[in-house]
């Protein structure tokens, strides 16, 4: 039986933990067809051995997005294991504890650059190091939250979201004549290591057991791990500069 990913080659950051979505969408996308590499930072040990719970045996390259060195060679590494690439998810995300929390109007701009470089414009510095593997075309698919509402204890990562959200429209914009498709996930509240990092994240998640539509499962990543495979695959041909919801519907709701 085929897969929807079948014969697609796909590197995948942001696999941490069993419990990531990054995690998911790789399981998902070897169980539909593809080829896989992953990134990993700061400890691509930690990815290695998560790794080995996938169906398939995956490589895990080193890569710090806020590195250009990282960053230069990657083409010629992914090059060596694939080939090329049809497919990037960016599933990267990072404030330093004083922009989180309730320290919002207190954040010096140092702590707001980094959670800016690394959750935001790493999409546009990880989608250009990938772009020339990309040859026939491809999918860029990253991981929002909902960027359009301003949520308890999230603090600066609320603007390096609505950064990123406005980054992958830009980006759509741009490399729609290299046939390159980028969209983002807006999954809900999942009890990821991300998800953890935030004080008060309890809070926010009482959100959708009050609203959601659908019943929602903070344990469950892998609906928002098969949004990102479907839109890896060719089922969204034309789609790009487009933030898909995996929430339960929360976002629908007006009260």
């Amino acid at each position: 039986m085929s897969g929807i990913l079948d014969g697609k080659r796909i590197l995948i950051t942001g696999v941490l933990m069993e419990s990531s979505i990054a995690f998911h969408a790789a399981k998902v996308a070897q169980e539909q067809g593809a080829e896989i590499i992953l990134t990993a930072f700061p400890r691509p040990t930690l990815t290695e051995r998560i790794a080995r719970k996938l169906p398939e045996p995956a490589k895990v390259i080193e890569l710090d997005v806020t590195n250009d060195e990282h960053l230069a060679r990657l083409e010629g590494l992914v090059r060596e294991e694939l080939g090329g690439l049809d497919g990037v998810v960016h599933s990267i995300g990072f404030a330093p504890q004083d922009a989180l929390g309730g320290n919002f109007l207190n954040t010096p701009f140092e702590s707001v650059a980094t959670a800016m470089h690394v959750s935001a414009f790493s999409l546009k510095s990880l989608t250009m190091a990938c772009l020339p593997l990309m040859q026939n075309g491809g999918s860029v698919v990253g991981l929002t939250f909902d960027a359009q509402f301003a949520w308890p204890q999230y603090d600066w990562m609320g603007p390096a979201k609505a950064a990123l959200e406005a980054t992958s429209r830009y980006l759509a914009r741009d490399l729609g004549k290299r046939n390159v498709r980028c969209n983002l996930i807006s999954a809900g509240p999942l009890g990821s290591m991300a998800a953890k990092s935030i004080p008060g994240f309890t809070d926010l998640a009482k959100v959708w057991d009050e609203r959601s539509p659908l019943e929602w499962d903070m344990a469950d990543p892998e609906p928002a791990g098969r949004g990102i495979v479907a839109l890896l695959s060719d089922f969204f041909p034309k789609t790009t500069g487009e933030i898909v919801h995996v929430d339960g519907g929360v976002h629908i709701m007006g009260a």
